[in-house]
């Protein structure tokens, strides 16, 4: 039978284990946040999921209301960040209500980490070679994720995540996220802190 199906269920079973061993840490979290500033736990933001179409991710908030208007890119003590946030940022814990996404079918543990609708660019402007990248459903973590994450070039970051279109596998997911494990542990790589949306490769 197709990998896929196994990863699908993989992802179900995944995320509700997940939603149960984590549950203390979601509860403090979200009673941090509402505690420290005014706004919604929850953060949504469309991106671009499986062959192109918009969904909303769920993150847990992690920076003041509006902060968007003052661009994609984090710089070093970004003041937008909350004091939680710069926590749960540096351990990826902002990234674990994408539970729900999984649980939705929107998202899968392992997959191109999900693209904006505006950044690096609209979903038409990507060439046929790069809109391969959609054809799977996008990842909390993928293999641009642990190949240098937030400092990866988009153009290379998307031709990482061709390259795990082409080679999924149970093998190819079980390294990626042993690879995440020790990121998260590291806390390497998870600062958007300089353009990387340069489109500078062809195909």
């Amino acid at each position: 039978m197709d990998y896929k199906f196994f990863k699908r269920i993989f992802d179900i079973c995944f995320s509700l284990i997940g939603f149960v061993i984590t549950f203390p840490i979601l509860l403090i979290t979200a009673i941090a946040i509402k505690i420290e500033s005014s706004g919604p736990i929850i953060f949504k933001q469309e991106r671009i999921g499986l062959y192109g179409k918009v969904f909303r991710i769920y993150k847990f908030r992690s920076m003041s209301v509006g902060a968007e208007k003052g661009g994609v890119y984090e710089t070093k003590g970004d003041s937008r960040v909350t004091k939680v946030g710069r926590i749960i940022r540096k351990t990826s814990i902002d990234e674990l209500p994408q539970f729900i996404n999984i649980l939705r079918g929107e998202m899968s543990l392992i997959g191109p980490r999900p693209a904006l609708t505006y950044h690096p660019w609209p979903y038409s402007e990507y060439t046929e070679e790069q809109k391969r990248m959609f054809y799977v459903r996008p990842g909390v973590t993928g293999w641009a994720q642990v190949n240098g994450r937030k400092d990866v070039e988009w153009p290379k970051r998307i031709e990482l995540n061709i390259e795990y279109v082409d080679k999924i596998s149970f093998y190819f997911d079980l390294m990626i996220f042993i690879k995440t494990i020790f990121k998260v542990i590291k806390m390497e790589g998870n600062l958007n802190v300089k353009e990387t949306a340069k489109k500078n490769i062809t195909g």
